[in-house]
């Protein structure tokens, strides 16, 4: 599927083991649908970090991802604005994620792309 949005913002980090699967239940069951319900939001995905085995130059090597966040949401946007609009903001905060999560959450990284 094409990138229909002019923005990509991306969310990821790592869950306390012991929190793993509540994590991921909330995250798919409230936190992803509450968030794609906000205005300028045009989708999102949620990933998890694989082995990355590729050859380049001839080579076949596997690559270290060097501490990268084992988990992240990928959200397509129409304006960077959404990030800071009130609904995005009572999205990110609305369910169990702030408190029966967020806390067991690290090493945490936010990131915004232009397509272009």
């Amino acid at each position: 599927m094409p990138i229909t949005g002019k923005w990509i913002f991306t969310a990821a980090m790592d869950v306390d083991p012991d929190k793993e699967a509540l994590f991921n239940e909330v995250y798919d069951e409230e936190h992803i649908p509450l968030i794609r319900k906000v205005p300028g939001v045009i989708s999102a995905t949620r990933v998890k970090l694989d082995t990355l085995r590729i050859t380049m130059g001839g080579e076949t090597r596997t690559v270290d991802p060097q501490g990268a966040p084992r988990y992240a949401a990928i959200f397509e946007l129409e304006s960077p604005d959404v990030l800071t609009s009130p609904a995005f903001a009572k999205a990110v905060d609305q369910g169990r994620w702030p408190t029966q999560l967020r806390p067991y959450t690290r090493n945490r990284h936010h990131t915004l792309y232009k397509v272009i």
